[in-house]
């Protein structure tokens, strides 16, 4: 039998404070094949930021022209500034057999489940909203007025899980990452993502 050598696009989508980010880097530093989509912004860079590792840096110009051009698996604008994933860079790896990540907001998934609906798509959330609580005031940068609108928006942004292909509980980091592991196992196994030859 011969293998469909195309890699996957992984989508991790969940309220803020579910753990999106230390999940997507614990299962990179798990699976070191595994890639980061790199995004584009229009906003300035931060000290410390490299063009091509944390961001691909463009005018507004450049990033009008993308969107018309329609180069981009999803955007949004966020405080004044674009904000959108390149589709050519996914496209790329992923005809090279490379797994890609991405670890982005509810809207921009359901841009990229229109373009891209083989992806895989995964809802992390929190064990609980009690926890997610927990886990923001622990911050100590919101204040009680905040947290009560990120919960808010949280119990809102809990109700799309059902348009997502696998939900993880974020409840221990470890645990949370064998079962992504698993995920992406079971993916590369699926009928449909082989070709099946004999």
């Amino acid at each position: 039998m011969e293998e469909n050598r195309q890699g996957l696009l992984i989508v991790l989508s969940g309220p803020s404070g579910a753990g999106k980010g230390t999940l997507c880097k614990e299962l990179m530093h798990n699976l070191p094949t595994l890639q980061y989509s790199v995004s584009a912004t229009t906003r300035d860079p931060r000290p410390g930021e490299t063009e091509g590792k944390d961001y691909f840096f463009v005018s507004r110009e450049k990033f009008t022209e993308l969107i018309r051009q329609n180069q981009l698996l999803e955007h949004a604008e966020f405080c004044g500034n674009f904000y959108g994933t390149p589709q050519a860079p996914v496209q790329h790896a992923i005809t090279q057999g490379k797994d890609v990540i991405l670890e982005i907001e509810i809207r921009g998934a359901e841009q990229i489940r229109r373009k891209f609906p083989q992806a895989v798509f995964i809802f992390i959330v929190p064990p609980s909203l009690e926890e997610l609580r927990a886990r923001i005031t622990k911050r100590g940068t919101e204040t009680e007025e905040k947290i009560r609108q990120r919960l808010d928006k949280a119990s809102d942004e809990l109700h799309y899980v059902s348009e997502y292909d696998y939900v993880v509980v974020n409840d221990q980091v470890e645990t949370a990452v064998e079962k992504l592991k698993a995920i992406i196992t079971a993916e590369k196994c699926k009928v449909k993502r082989r070709l099946v030859q004999f």
